[in-house]
């Protein structure tokens, strides 16, 4: 993992993943085969959106409010092989890959709350990797609903 040197190399360093998961996810969209998955990454773009404004607003103010909770994990990302992005991909490839990025998500905020100078920014790592989780939990149920049921 990177080495930082202050609160705000961390900060940065999240908000450009946050940045990346944007780009992500509206290149999938526009690569999207069928208007219902257009609209589920579209969506999920605007989620990281509003991740990467969290970041920067705690970057501007050094101010946050946390409300911890947990989030079931039907852990099957866990069990799915790694599929790379293409413009042609199958919705259940798609699913699978943006379930892939979530988790990889989470374990970086969860690294990121161990490695935290403060309990402030601990509590924002922590934040983010629960909803990072629901990310997952919300692709997980799709691939349930959408792929393993139709299979």
């Amino acid at each position: 993992m990177k080495k930082f040197e202050s609160v705000d190399d961390i900060l940065d360093f999240a908000i450009g993943l946050e940045q990346d998961a944007v780009d992500f996810y509206k290149q999938l969209a526009r690569n999207a085969v069928t208007p219902d998955m257009k609209q589920v990454f579209e969506q999920f773009a605007r989620e990281e959106i509003g991740h990467k404004a969290r970041l920067s607003e705690v970057k501007e103010k050094g101010l946050y409010e946390i409300k911890p909770e947990a989030v079931t994990d039907l852990q099957i990302a866990d069990y799915l092989v790694s599929i790379k992005p293409s413009p042609n991909m199958s919705y259940a490839d798609a699913l699978v890959l943006a379930m892939k990025r979530e988790k990889a998500a989470f374990k970086l905020y969860m690294d990121l709350s161990e490695r935290a100078p403060d309990q402030e920014m601990k509590a924002l790592f922590l934040s983010l990797a629960i909803e990072e989780s629901r990310h997952k939990l919300r692709f997980e149920r799709e691939y349930d609903e959408y792929v393993l049921r139709e299979n």
